[in-house]
């Protein structure tokens, strides 16, 4: 499938469907008190750069974000794809994009959190395919058995 990614706003009623249908994925795979999830709201902030990747026919089928924290760290949020076109590289699109951007911003790391051990296989080959590699909890996310955290080093270091 041939997909365009641009950066986009979330303020609009395409992306705010594709974030309630990634939440509504989300909500039965953790108790709510581990679940990190970004409003669009919050996601139009200035430290968080939204990608959405659209079909030939312009629909929005997936999106993906990078926001920004202290020290180099970039951090992957809010990565989803429609489920007919899954298996079909627009995550791997938005992965690129996403880590580009990062790499062109000189980031030191990328970091992830996603589903527990039996959560979210197919987001979990994306990302160790891609190179992240699993890793302990970052920043002030608590270690649990609902979260798996990866990350990709940009500057060569090896992971910690």
């Amino acid at each position: 499938m041939a997909v365009s990614i641009a950066i986009e706003s979330p303020l609009q009623d395409e992306v705010r469907a594709l974030v309630a249908a990634l939440n509504a994925y989300l909500s039965p795979l953790s108790p709510p008190e581990f679940q990190f999830k970004m409003t669009v709201e919050q996601m139009a902030g200035a430290d968080t750069t939204v990608f959405i990747a659209r079909d030939e026919s312009g629909r929005a089928v997936g999106c993906g974000a990078l926001r920004l924290h202290a020290d180099g760290l970039g951090e992957v949020k809010r990565m989803y794809t429609l489920p007919e076109v899954r298996g079909q590289r627009v995550g791997r699109a938005l992965l690129d994009a996403i880590v580009g951007l990062a790499r062109s911003k000189g980031l030191a790391v990328v970091m992830l959190e996603t589903g527990g051990p039996d959560a979210m296989p197919e987001a979990k080959r994306l990302y160790t395919r891609y190179g992240f590699t699993p890793r302990g909890p970052f920043l002030d996310y608590p270690e649990s058995p609902w979260s798996a955290f990866y990350e990709l080093r940009l500057d060569g270091e090896a992971s910690r």
